[in-house]
């Protein structure tokens, strides 16, 4: 039976696309939901329950209102146009409210209907779909990603985006029709989708959307502004980045994170990134004017980071280019909510990543869900902890610290009171350490893998240690590519290292190391770091990849394989190189310069730089290292007298000697190679070519210049012997040797670094030399300029070298002139393959530097930024035939040897401590007792008062002066009277054919006797009469006539209490300050130098320089220290120079930038009310220097410090009325030092600051500086140092934009200034 509905009437049918259906189903009254502090407009055209809920569901206040509602009235953060049903033309009142809100600026998403509305509004058509309404799972492209999503759909009306104005894209497209499914505003936080990301029916792969919006809705309420969520390529493009740099130079942190840091701004910038630097090492290339678009010179601390954030309101954040520095801090700022809190977004991997790697306990977790393993091991909090995990795992063990760099408070333990003690001082400065199973002996090798957000992932270079394990990378011979490894087992490392990255979803660039049984083929890993590192900066410049320009891109969200390689031009970064040549690391390290220092080597750094061969084979690599290291050594053959008992020592437990023990077993003690595997457990395949090199050698020694086979000649050239070493093995002399190989033909060729072996044409000549090979790969065409690096860095040589190499290869250029350089140190930015016309990785010996210059027949060399290493080879090069420009090699002669240097001042009528030429003992003391001790012994043509002493009586002369001529035995020593007491200063300068045309005059804070590259420098020198500075002018003036002096040079002299001015040194070449000097004075000094050494007329600036001392601001140099990375050393300074890296800071005083830069060097300066322990000066160092500390510590103590002292010292400044705390620090011969009373305060954390200011060498002072040191306490060893940080204190103590305590809250004024808001003061 059939039915049918009868009505009694008539009803019309009606059209329901003739209906504004918007208007039936639309709310009546704004209704609220929700609760949040970002308010969200929701115009309501039929809004579903899904939708309020995704919405509310994310913490924001959610007003719905209806479609036709005046939106105008409202004040909102964000408005959400709804789906709904019907035609879009039939909501014109939506349209027409939509048309105002575009002209305003805050965050707009549109849904479906919502689109389409959007679309109208904007100026578009929309219309009707040919087969009514599409349904679900539909796929659509996201147009800026290329990624594609199934989606859940439901319109009868679509947009058609033929007609986009210009400032508006197609978001996303329909892939099966390629109909618009969304639209974009190119700069405004607007956009659209046509589907339905809030679905639970469908597909949810688009839910992100709500929370992009939410985003952009809460940085329009932080900001009054919000950025599109545009972008051509990477999400994070054209945004404003924070990039934290490293600070200051130290043990494990050195420049090479100026090289990476350098390279990824100049990456982001590329991008269309405006980018913000924070760093304080005022040496560094980074900082130059031109390369960030910002620079803070400012501690990388939690509490300044967020001034500056809030300041800047940066988009992003990188925490990869900076070190373990800006790794700590970044985590610290994500730890306490900041970086949430002002909407700052970690780039690259993320800090759940990195605390994974960093923290010891669940990177071992981490590890075994992906079933691979560290060795047996347990993370412990303290020590009773560590003494049972010790108990469980079995000795030997070796404790690491987490958070740490370079290996910082490692070490191997056979016992509990070994372990106790290394793990005390592990946890003053880390808050975990790891007790784990030795497994010395082991070979160790390491990764460096690139992986992207969409997970492709590639491994850059690979690397092996000549030393097993138990020796910390840093400290080891490192060879690239691995030598030793097998095709399984390079293949097994690398599948591992693959995984691990993956698992942990790094993003950027890390390095994985491990330990490998190569008898089992069993192997652990050691740990991942999740940043840029030191064998990161190896490894890019081993294979020619870029890896941190490389991981500044992949940051932003690049995919790997859409960077192009800049090597080859003509492939991608998603490559993995090919090496065709053998690359040879080699460690510096100056621990002679240190007193009571340990010498051995174990897991924990202690070289101060590295330098990087590359040669044919790993003889040839291992020889060239060792020279590039030291310009003393000639290569792998023994140094000094070995007994049997030292030699086997030596091979047991190695110190920085063990290479020429090595050399003295295979070339004097007829060890086999076995022999020393046994003792070393050194793989056999380097002790075999070890055993070459000694054979070889000895080969050469039956022969003389006249009797040389060419053939032995050729192979021992092959096998990388200088001329010098052969020439010393047949007892001739280098030019002759030379002279002999050209006349055989016998010359290096030219090889080029292309990463991918020859497979396709490199672009870039990034070159070596070698003789195993047959024709160069370059033709010599270009006669350029060459420019001679810095070599290694060491202390008293380091960035602000290479700074200034790089500033002279970039004015020459700017010029027009073709550049040449060469140099051998991978952490350095010259070393970029882009900085120069033509780049040798090469030793900075004579042979090398003349074999470059006579190749590329260059036009002159410039030898005058490079510091002492290039200054040294001006006048033998000149002899050689090689223009030297810039002032002449003799004038830099008269300079550098100290007789003749001061017989110059007698001649000019400039004053100078009174001196003597050392030629026999018993003239010096004659000497020494004419002036009176203390006298200051000099050697010359040395570096950072290398073998310079204070010698206080005719016992300690002797053993003085056989040290110094050790040194430098070719050159006379100077002893010139050492004047206590007096002021110590810096003059910078730049002459033009012996005419200044600029100059900085500095002041030390500390008085002479104090290195001047260990003494903080304040400039301008406010506080020297306007006399003395005018004087000091003069003195440079007439010195650069006299030398006639092109370039740099630099000075130094002493003010006495009477104002008269002595001279000390002049070096003419760029000094350590003049970076700081450039900076401070806004004058580009290595600019000026170049353009003079190049005759290319440099405008003078004198005038800027002569007002030096009107400046409204002033800049602090101090230096950084690593004592705490060198165990045993005593921490106190003295005319040898001990400090590795420095930092600088501005304010409008010297107290608040001196304040800034002790900050920034990690010393915490004390709050109110905590102890502060101080020892007073010895009464041998005058009475006048006790009193000086004594009015300091009412100063102190006016600041609110308790003061703390021992007995007799409590008793003494208790009698001048100084209120202290009596702290006994006595120790009997013998005794533990914990048996002190003061270090058992320092240990327990009662001591917040030590200043030791006896000036004692005594065991008992030394054990107070000492504790200081490794129980992390702050240390002051210097009176003047004392007394301006308290007088700092007590005027910006509590200051919040010079000592941060934690009270900046968000909208505080900002007290804190770019450099170039510092510069601008002075206009």
């Amino acid at each position: 039976m059939k039915g049918k509905i009868v009505m009694d009437e008539d009803v019309p049918l009606r059209d329901p696309n003739m209906l504004n259906l918007v208007a039936s189903v639309s709310t009546k009254v704004p209704v609220t939901y929700g609760s949040g502090d970002v308010h969200i407009l929701a115009i309501d055209c039929g809004i579903k329950y899904n939708i309020i809920r995704s919405l509310v569901s994310a913490g924001v206040r959610l007003t719905v209102v209806p479609w036709d509602h005046d939106i105008k009235k409202e004040r909102y953060d964000g408005l959400f146009i709804s789906n709904g049903p019907g035609d879009p033309a039939m909501c014109e009142a939506t349209v027409e409210n939509l048309r105002w809100a575009l002209e305003q600026d805050a965050p707009i998403f549109g849904i479906c209907l919502g689109n389409q509305l959007m679309a109208r509004a904007a100026g578009c058509n929309t219309y009707k779909l040919k087969f009514g309404n599409r349904g679900h799972n539909q796929p659509v492209k996201d147009m800026l990603t290329d990624k594609v999503y199934i989606t859940p759909q439901n319109h009868g009306y679509a947009v058609d985006h033929s007609d986009l104005p210009p400032e508006w894209k197609p978001y996303f497209v329909n892939i099966n029709d390629v109909t618009n499914e969304g639209l974009v505003h190119v700069s405004k936080p607007f956009f659209s989708v046509q589907f339905h990301p809030e679905a639970s029916g469908g597909p949810e792969d688009t839910g992100f959307l709500f929370q992009k919006f939410i985003d952009k809705a809460r940085e329009y309420k932080r900001q009054g502004h919000a950025d599109s969520v545009y972008q051509t390529g990477p999400y994070f493009r054209n945004k404003r980045v924070l990039v934290l740099g490293s600070g200051g130079l130290q043990i494990g942190q050195a420049g090479e994170f100026d090289y990476s840091g350098s390279q990824a701004i100049k990456a982001l910038k590329e991008e269309g990134c405006e980018t913000i630097l924070l760093n304080p090492n005022i040496a560094t290339v980074q900082t130059a004017r031109g390369v960030a678009d910002k620079v803070y010179y400012l501690p990388v601390t939690k509490h300044f980071v967020e001034q500056i954030i809030d300041k800047e309101r940066p988009d992003g954040i990188c925490l990869q280019f900076g070190g373990q520095t800006a790794l700590n801090c970044g985590l610290e700022l994500w730890e306490s909510g900041i970086l949430e809190k002002y909407g700052v977004k970690v780039l690259g991997t993320q800090p759940e990543v990195i605390q994974a790697a960093e923290d010891r306990d669940i990177f071992k977790e981490k590890l075994d869900e992906i079933g691979e393993r560290m060795a047996p091991s347990l993370a412990c909090n303290t020590l009773e902890e560590a003494k049972e995990a010790a108990k469980q795992i079995g000795y030997p063990v070796i404790c690491r610290a987490a958070f740490a760099l370079g290996g910082l408070g490692s070490g191997f333990a056979d016992e509990e009171g070994m372990l106790a003690k290394i793990v005390e001082v592990a946890l003053a400065s880390s808050p975990q350490v790891l007790i784990e199973k030795s497994i010395k002996g082991w070979k160790e090798a390491e990764y460096e893998v690139v992986r992207d957000a969409y997970d492709n992932c590639v491994t850059v270079c690979n690397m092996e240690n000549f030393d097993p394990m138990g020796i910390h990378t840093g400290e080891s011979i490192v060879i690239a590519p691995s030598q030793t490894l097998s095709n399984d087992e390079y293949h097994m490392l690398r599948t591992a290292a693959v995984k691990v990255i993956r698992h942990l979803g790094i993003v950027g660039e890390c390095n994985i190391q491990y330990a490998l049984d190569k008898d089992s083929q069993d192997y652990c890993i050691i740990e991942v770091n999740p940043r840029l590192s030191r064998s990161s900066a190896l490894a890019s410049k081993a294979t020619g990849y870029p890896l941190a320009a490389v991981a500044a891109k992949l940051a932003l969200g690049i995919e790997l394989d859409k960077i192009p390689n800049a090597v080859t031009k003509v492939t991608s970064a998603a490559f993995e190189p090919s090496l065709d040549y053998c690359v040879v690391k080699y460690p510096r390290w100056d621990l002679s310069k240190f007193d009571r220092v340990e010498q051995q080597l174990g897991p924990q750094m202690r070289s101060v730089g590295e330098v990087m061969s590359i040669a044919r084979d790993f003889t040839e690599g291992l020889q060239k290292a060792m020279r590039m290291v030291n310009s003393s050594w000639k290569g792998f053959q023994p140094l000094g007298t070995w007994t049997d008992e030292a030699r086997e020592a030596e091979l047991r437990a190695p110190t920085p000697q063990r290479i020429y023990a090595l050399a003295d077993a295979f070339y004097n003690a007829g060890y086999s190679v076995d022999r020393v595997h046994e003792i070393t457990k050194i793989d056999r395949w380097f002790l075999s070519k070890l055993e070459f090199i000694a054979v070889l050698s000895n080969d050469l020694s039956s022969y003389n210049l006249q009797t040389l086979p060419r053939v032995l000649l050729m192979h021992a050239k092959k096998a990388g012997f200088s001329d010098a070493q052969i020439a010393e093995r047949i007892k001739s002399d280098e030019l002759s040797v030379r002279n002999l190989r050209k006349e055989h033909g016998i010359v290096p060729v030219v090889k080029q670094i292309d990463t991918l072996a020859a497979e396709f044409p490199a672009q870039t000549n990034y070159l070596y030399m070698t003789y195993n090979g047959a024709e160069n790969d370059v033709v010599f065409d270009d006669f350029g300029t060459l420019v001679v690096g810095c070599g290694t860095y060491r202390i008293g040589s380091s960035v602000e070298f290479d700074y200034g190499s790089v500033l002279c290869l970039r004015t020459l250029v700017e010029h027009g002139k073709k550049t040449v350089m060469i140099n051998c140190n991978p952490e350095t930015v010259s070393t970029d393959f882009d900085e120069s016309d033509r780049l040798y990785f090469e030793e900075l010996s004579l042979e090398r530097v003349m074999d470059v210059y006579e190749l590329e027949g260059a036009t002159g060399v410039v030898v005058s930024f490079g510091g002492q290493t290039p200054n040294n080879l001006a006048v033998p090069m000149s002899k050689w035939g090689a223009n030297v420009l810039g002032t002449s090699p003799e004038m830099i002669d008269n300079a550098e040897d100290r007789n003749r240097h001061s017989a110059m001042l007698d001649e000019l009528g400039i004053d100078q401590p009174a001196w003597s030429n050392m030629t026999t003992i018993e003239d010096a003391k004659t000497f020494c007792n004419k002036v009176g001790y203390p006298v200051l012994v000099r050697p010359s043509y040395v570096l950072s008062g290398a073998a310079m002493n204070v010698v206080r009586s005719e016992e300690e002369l002797k053993g003085f002066l056989d040290m110094a001529v050790d040194v430098s035995d070719d050159a006379p020593v100077v002893i010139s009277k050492f004047l206590d007491g007096a002021e110590e200063i810096d003059i910078d300068a730049i002459a033009d054919k012996g005419e200044v045309i600029a100059y900085a005059i500095a002041e030390h804070i500390e008085q002479g006797g104090i290195h001047s590259g260990d003494a903080s420098l304040a400039l301008p020198a406010r506080e020297l009469p306007k006399d003395v500075f005018l004087k000091l002018k003069d003195i440079a003036v007439r010195i650069a006539k006299r030398l006639e002096i092109t370039g740099p040079f630099n000075m130094q002299v002493l003010r006495g209490t009477d104002d008269s001015l002595k001279v000390i040194e002049t070096n003419v070449r760029a000094s350590r300050s003049l970076p700081f000097s450039s900076k401070v004075l806004d004058v580009d000094m290595a600019k000026l130098a170049t353009q003079a050494i190049m005759g290319f007329k440099p405008q003078s600036a004198i005038a800027q320089c002569d007002k030096q001392q009107e400046l409204p601001y002033v800049g602090v140099k101090v230096p950084q220290f690593s004592f705490k990375r060198l165990p045993g050393a005593d921490p106190v300074l003295g005319v040898e120079m001990s400090s590795t890296g420095e930092v600088a800071c501005f304010h409008p005083d010297k107290y608040g930038a001196y304040l800034r830069a002790l900050q920034s060097t990690y010393m915490r300066l004390p709050v109110a009310g905590e102890t502060v322990f101080v020892t007073l000066p010895e009464a041998r160092l005058g009475q006048h220097r006790i009193d000086k500390v004594v009015a300091s510590m009412k100063t102190w103590q006016a600041c609110g410090y308790v003061l703390a002292a021992g007995t007799a010292d409590a008793k003494a400044l208790g009698a001048a009325g100084v209120t202290v705390q009596e702290l006994p620090h006595e120790l009997k011969d013998g005794e533990p030092r914990l048996n002190s009373a003061a270090v058992a305060a320092f240990k327990a954390g009662k001591i917040k600051y030590v200043l030791e200011l006896s000036g004692s060498t005594s065991e008992l002072m030394y054990q107070c500086r000492r504790a200081a040191i490794d129980f992390s306490v702050p240390l002051v060893t210097n009176v003047e140092q004392t007394v301006v940080i308290g007088d700092a204190l007590q005027r910006h103590g509590s200051s919040e934009a010079v000592v941060p305590r934690g009270g900046f809250q968000e909208g505080d004024l900002v007290e804190l200034e770019t450099y170039e808001e510092v510069m601008d003061l002075k206009n």
